[in-house]
C-alpha cells in the first residue's frame, strides 16, 4: 500500500521502532507483472485474438463486396432500358419549350440519391410523335411497294452524339411562315442520318409530304444530315426507336422501312400537328454502380414509390402534369438479383459458419489451457483470502490489455483492406469474437474456482440430447422446405445443419474414441513393446497437466467441424462443376462441335481431320435435319429432328454425355435388313410416350422424300439438340443415308475429349475453300443452342463450340466467383485454426510429457521411441477426427444435399441435389490429416530433446 508525502515525514520524528512499517515495499501492479512473468503466452493470446478478430471482421466484409458486385454486374449485363425509369406525358402542344422539357427533369430527379440515385450525364429527355406517318413522295425507297414511314423527335442530348455531316441545324426559333407557299402549313425543318437518307434515297432539301388533312398539316424538311458518332452506344440502344439508320418493317411479309427524324426547338409546339398526339419523355438511367446488394428492399420499394405511390403523386402536383407516368423493368431485375443472392447466400455461408464454428472451439480451448495451466496459482490467491469476483476482474484486466488491442487492430485492417459501405456487421462479429476472446480465460477460471457441488451425471447426457434434439430438427427442416426456401432470407438453423451434423458426430467420437484406443492400448499390452502401448494408454486417458478430459476433447471436436464443413463445402462445389460441365456439354453437343449453315454439307475432309486431333477420344460425324415431319397410327404430323450418325460412336457420345445407353447393335442391324424393311430408329422420350414400341412411322425430311423407321428403343436425350424435351430421331448410317438425300454428307461434327478450341478453328479455316471474292453467308444460329458458348462471329462460316467455353460463360458470374472464393479462403481459416487446436494442446502437454521421458530415459528409452511415443499419443485423436469427420461429411450430403438448388451457382437451371463422392470429401479430411500429423511430428522431434535434457539436469520442478 502507498504510503502519502505527510504520513512519511511525521513517521520520521516516531521512535525506531515504527521505522519497519514506513519502509514496507509497495505491491506490484497486477497486469503488468503478470505480462512480464509469461511475455510468450501474452504474445501468442494476441495473436490468437487478432487472427481471429481479423477473419470475423473480414467475412461480413468480403461477403457484402461479392454481393455488391454480383448485383451490379447482373443488371449492367441487362439492356439498358431495363436499368431505367422511363417517364412520359401528353405534350401540351401549344406553348411547348425546350425549358419546359429542362425544369421537368430537374423535378424528376428531386426525390432521387436516397436508395438509387440516377445518373445526370445519361439521361435523355425530349419530346416525340406517337403516330408515325406514311410518307407519300414516289421517289423514296418502297422494297415492296410499301411507302416508308417517319417518326418526329425532339432530343435534347442528341447533338453530342452526332456529327452534322451536311447542310444544317433545324432553327431554335419557329419556322418562318415565308417558307410555304400561299395557303400552305410552313414545314417543319427536320434533320436525318446518312444511313437513313441514304435507304430512303432522300437528300438535303427534300420536302417528305404526308397525306393532307383538314387541320393543315405540315410536311417535313430534310434541312441536314448527321453522321452517329458510336451506334453501340447506349444512347442508341432501344431507346430511340430509328434515329441512327433504317429501320426493317414487315407487314404481310411484305417489307417497308422506318425513320426517324430529328426537329429543332423552334417547331417543338407543332410536332403533334404531325401525327395529331405527341408525348415528352424523360429516361432516366438509374446508376447501377451505387446500388448496393444489403439495401435491395429498401431500393425496390423506393422505385416502386416512384413508379406508382406517394412519390409519383407528388411528382404529378409538382410538374403540373397530370398524366404523368412512369415504367420500368427495373423492379423485375432487382427481384431477380434478390433471389439470385437468396438462393447463394446459404451455400456461401458454409464456409463461414465453419470457420467460425472452429475458431470459437479454438478461442474456448486456448481459455481451458490457459485456466488449467494457472488452477494452482488461482486456487492459491483464492486460499489466501481473495474473491472470486476480484481474482476474475483481475483476469479480466490482464486479458483487455492484450486482447482489445489486438481486437482494435485487426478490426481497422479489415475495414482498411475490404472497403465497403456497410461497417455495422463488421463490428458487431469483430466485437463478438474480441467478447469471446476476453472472456474464456475467465469464465473457465471462476468455474474452477466455484465450489465443488455433487457430481450431475444427467448434465452431458442432457446437453447432447439437446444437440441431437436441434440436429434433428434443422435436417428435418431442410428436407422438407431446402436450404434456401423460394422468397426468404437466410435461415441461421438451416445454415447450422452441417455444423449440428458436425457436433453430434463430435460428441458420439468424444465417448467412443477413448473406449477404442483403450481396447487398443490393452492389445498393445499383450506385446512385448511398451512404447505402443503407453501412447495408447495416455491418448486413451486424456494428455493435459491435470487429466482432465475437456481440453483434450476440444482438439478432436475442431479437427471434426473443420473436416465436415470442409468436405460438405467441397462436395457441393464439385457438384456445380459436374453440373455446369454437364449443362455446357449437352449445350454444345460434346466436348467440341462444328456446325455448318443450315443443311450445308462440312467441308470435305473436316470430320475426318477433326477425329485425329489430338485429345479427341471419340468422333462422331452427324447428318441433322430440324425441318423433318413424323407420320403413323399415334403420331400425326409432327415437326421432329432428325439424326442420322454411326451407332457406336453415337451410343459413346449419348453415354458420356448422360442421355441414355443403349445396345448399338439396336441401329446396327439395319445393313443386314432388306431393302424395303423398315430403318430401326431411336425416339427421344417425349416422342415415344406417342409411339407404339416396335411401330412402323413415316419420316419425311424437309427438301423431300421418305423413310419407313421402327421404334427399336428410347433415349432420354439427344447431344445432337440440347433441348430435353425436343422431338428427335435417331437413324444409323448406312440404310439412312442411302434413302435421305444428303445424309450422307454430315453437316455437324461433335467430339469427346480434351480438344483445344484454338487447334480447332486453326483446322476449320485450312479446310475453307479458297476466296472467289464472294463473302460466305452468315451462319445460323444452331436451334436450341442457347448462349452459353457465347455466338459464333459472324465471319465464321462453320462455328466451332466447346465445352470448356461454355463451362468459362457459365461460370462468369461473380455471384459464383465470390461464393467459391469465400468458402475457400473459411476453409483455409477453418484447417489454420484446427491445426492451432492440436498444437495448444501439445505445448500444454509438454513439462508433463518431458517430464515422463526423461524418466523413461534413464531406464533405457531411446530418442527414436521417445518420438513415436508422442505419436502414438496424439495421433489418435487425429486420426479419429479424420474418419469421423469423412463420415459426417458423406451423411450431411447424403442428408442435406438432396434438398440443395445448385442453379444459381451452376449458372443455368439443374435438378437439385448434391451428389456424394468420395474424392472431394476424402481430399479435405486426409490433407487436413497429414497437415495436423506433419505438425505434430515437427513438434515432436524438436522441442522434445530440449525439453528432456531440461528435465535431466534440473530435475522435476513441479
Amino acid at each position: 500500500m502507498t504510503t502519502p508525502p505527510s504520513t512519511a515525514r511525521s513517521s520520521a520524528t516516531r521512535p525506531s521502532s515504527t521505522l519497519p512499517s514506513s519502509t514496507a515495499p509497495r505491491p506490484a501492479p497486477w497486469v503488468r507483472t503478470r505480462l512480464r512473468a509469461a511475455p510468450l503466452a501474452t504474445l501468442l493470446g494476441a495473436a490468437l485474438a487478432f487472427v481471429a478478430v481479423l477473419l470475423a471482421a473480414a467475412l461480413p466484409r468480403a461477403q457484402d463486396r461479392g454481393a455488391d458486385q454480383a448485383l451490379r454486374s447482373f443488371l449492367e449485363r441487362s439492356a439498358a432500358g431495363n436499368t431505367s425509369l422511363q417517364v412520359t406525358a401528353p405534350s401540351p402542344g401549344t406553348g411547348q419549350s425546350a425549358q419546359a422539357l429542362d425544369a421537368t427533369l430537374e423535378k424528376l430527379l428531386g426525390p432521387t440519391g436516397s436508395t438509387f440515385r440516377v445518373d445526370p450525364d445519361k439521361t435523355i429527355h425530349g419530346a416525340r410523335t406517337t403516330k408515325r406517318q406514311e410518307l407519300l413522295n414516289p421517289e423514296l425507297s418502297r422494297p415492296s411497294g410499301l411507302p416508308p414511314s417517319m417518326n418526329l423527335l425532339h432530343v435534347r442530348q442528341a447533338e453530342a452524339h452526332v456529327k452534322l455531316a451536311e447542310g444544317k441545324w433545324p432553327s431554335s426559333s419557329p419556322t418562318a411562315p415565308a417558307q410555304a407557299a400561299p395557303g400552305e402549313t410552313a414545314p417543319l425543318q427536320v434533320v436525318l442520318s446518312q444511313k437513313a437518307a441514304a435507304t430512303l434515297g432522300a437528300r438535303v432539301g427534300s420536302v417528305l409530304k404526308i397525306a393532307a388533312r383538314v387541320d393543315g398539316t405540315p410536311s417535313v424538311e430534310v434541312v441536314g444530315l448527321y453522321a452517329v458518332l458510336d451506334e453501340t452506344d447506349d444512347f442508341w440502344t432501344d431507346n430511340l426507336g430509328c434515329l441512327a439508320r433504317a429501320c426493317e418493317h414487315f407487314y404481310n411479309e411484305s417489307l417497308a422501312w422506318d425513320v426517324d427524324a430529328l426537329v429543332g426547338t423552334g417547331d417543338l409546339d407543332r410536332m403533334a400537328n404531325w401525327s395529331r398526339t405527341a408525348e415528352d419523355f424523360w429516361q432516366l438511367p438509374v446508376d447501377v454502380g451505387r446500388l448496393r446488394a444489403d439495401r435491395l428492399d429498401a431500393t425496390r420499394k423506393d422505385i416502386a414509390s416512384y413508379i406508382a405511390g406517394p412519390t409519383a403523386a407528388t411528382l404529378a402536383r409538382e410538374t403540373g402534369r397530370a398524366r404523368l407516368h412512369t415504367t420500368s423493368w427495373l423492379p423485375e431485375r432487382l427481384e431477380e438479383a434478390r433471389a439470385r443472392t437468396q438462393a447463394a447466400a446459404p451455400l456461401a455461408a458454409i464456409g463461414p459458419a465453419g470457420v467460425g464454428g472452429v475458431a470459437f472451439v479454438v478461442l474456448c480451448l486456448a481459455g481451458a489451457l490457459a485456466a488449467d495451466r494457472r488452477d494452482a496459482e488461482l486456487r492459491l490467491l483464492l486460499a489466501r483470502g481473495g474473491s472470486r469476483a476480484a481474482i476474475v476482474g483481475r483476469l479480466l484486466g490482464e486479458g483487455a490489455v492484450t486482447v482489445f488491442p489486438a481486437a482494435a487492430a485487426a478490426t481497422a485492417l479489415a475495414v482498411l483492406l475490404l472497403p465497403t459501405p456497410r461497417l455495422a456487421p463488421a463490428l458487431l462479429s469483430a466485437t463478438a469474437v474480441a467478447l469471446l476472446a476476453l472472456l474464456a480465460f475467465p469464465v473457465r477460471a471462476a468455474v474452477l474456482l466455484t465450489p465443488a457441488r455433487p457430481a450431475g451425471r444427467w448434465r452431458r447426457p442432457v446437453a447432447e440430447l439437446l444437440v441431437l434434439i436441434a440436429t434433428v430438427a434443422a435436417v428435418v427442416e431442410v428436407r422438407r422446405r431446402g436450404v434456401a426456401p423460394p422468397g426468404s432470407d437466410l435461415d441461421p438453423l438451416l445454415i447450422a445443419a452441417p455444423l449440428l451434423l458436425a457436433l453430434c458426430g463430435g460428441l458420439l467420437l468424444a465417448r467412443l474414441q477413448p473406449v477404442i484406443t483403450g481396447w487398443l492400448a490393452r492389445a498393445a499390452g499383450r506385446s512385448s513393446g511398451l512404447v505402443g502401448f503407453l501412447g495408447l494408454a495416455r491418448a486413451a486417458r486424456g494428455s493435459g497437466a491435470t487429466g482432465r478430459t475437456g481440453p483434450s476433447v476440444l482438439p478432436m471436436i475442431a479437427l471434426l467441424l473443420a473436416i465436415t464443413t470442409g468436405g460438405f463445402g467441397a462436395a457441393v462445389l464439385q457438384s456445380v462443376d459436374s453440373s455446369r460441365l454437364g449443362v455446357a456439354r449437352l449445350t454444345v453437343g460434346g466436348d467440341a462441335a462444328i456446325s455448318a449453315y443450315g443443311k450445308s454439307p462440312l467441308p470435305a475432309g473436316l470430320a475426318k481431320s477433326a477425329g485425329e486431333l489430338p485429345g479427341v477420344r471419340t468422333s462422331v460425324p452427324l447428318w441433322i435435319d430440324h425441318d423433318s415431319s413424323l407420320h403413323g397410327t399415334t403420331v400425326r404430323s409432327s415437326q421432329v429432328t432428325v439424326v442420322v450418325a454411326d451407332p457406336a460412336a453415337y451410343a459413346e457420345l449419348s453415354r458420356v454425355l448422360g442421355c441414355g445407353s443403349f445396345d448399338p447393335a439396336l441401329l446396327a442391324t439395319a445393313g443386314a435388313s432388306a431393302a424395303d424393311a423398315p430403318v430401326p430408329a431411336l425416339f427421344s422420350a417425349s416422342l415415344a410416350g406417342q409411339a407404339v414400341q416396335g411401330g412402323t412411322y413415316t419420316v419425311q425430311p424437309g427438301d423431300g422424300g421418305e423413310l419407313k423407321v421402327r421404334v427399336a428403343g428410347t433415349i432420354d436425350c439427344t447431344p445432337a439438340h440440347p433441348a430435353r424435351d425436343a422431338a428427335t430421331v435417331v437413324l444409323p448410317t448406312g440404310a439412312a443415308t442411302d434413302l435421305m438425300g444428303g445424309a450422307d454428307h454430315p453437316n455437324r461434327w461433335l467430339g469427346i475429349g480434351d480438344v483445344d478450341g484454338d487447334r480447332l478453328r486453326a483446322l476449320v479455316r485450312s479446310k475453307l475453300p479458297a476466296p472467289s471474292g464472294t463473302p460466305a453467308p452468315a451462319p445460323a444460329p444452331i436451334p436450341g443452342s442457347g448462349s452459353a458458348a457465347g455466338p459464333a462471329p459472324l465471319d465464321e462460316p462453320y462455328p466451332v463450340s466447346t465445352s470448356a467455353e461454355a463451362v468459362t460463360a457459365l461460370g462468369s458470374d461473380p455471384l459464383q466467383r465470390s461464393a467459391q472464393r469465400l468458402f475457400w479462403a473459411s476453409m483455409a481459416g477453418a484447417a489454420g485454426f484446427a491445426l492451432l487446436a492440436v498444437l495448444l494442446t501439445l505445448m500444454r502437454a509438454v513439462p508433463e510429457r518431458a517430464a515422463l521421458l526423461a524418466r523413461l530415459r534413464t531406464m533405457g528409452l531411446r530418442r527414436r521411441q521417445g518420438v513415436a511415443l508422442i505419436l502414438a499419443e496424439t495421433l489418435p485423436q487425429t486420426l479419429a477426427a479424420t474418419l469421423g469427420g469423412a463420415l459426417v461429411a458423406a451423411a450431411a450430403v447424403a442428408l442435406l444435399g438432396p434438398a440443395i438448388d445448385l442453379s444459381t451457382l451452376v449458372g443455368a437451371h439443374v435438378p437439385n441435389g448434391v451428389r456424394l463422392t468420395a474424392g472431394p470429401v476424402l481430399t479435405q479430411a486426409l490433407g487436413l490429416a497429414a497437415l495436423v500429423a506433419a505438425a505434430v511430428f515437427v513438434e515432436a522431434a524438436t522441442t522434445g530433446r530440449r525439453q528432456i535434457t531440461n528435465e535431466l539436469r534440473a530435475g522435476d520442478q513441479r
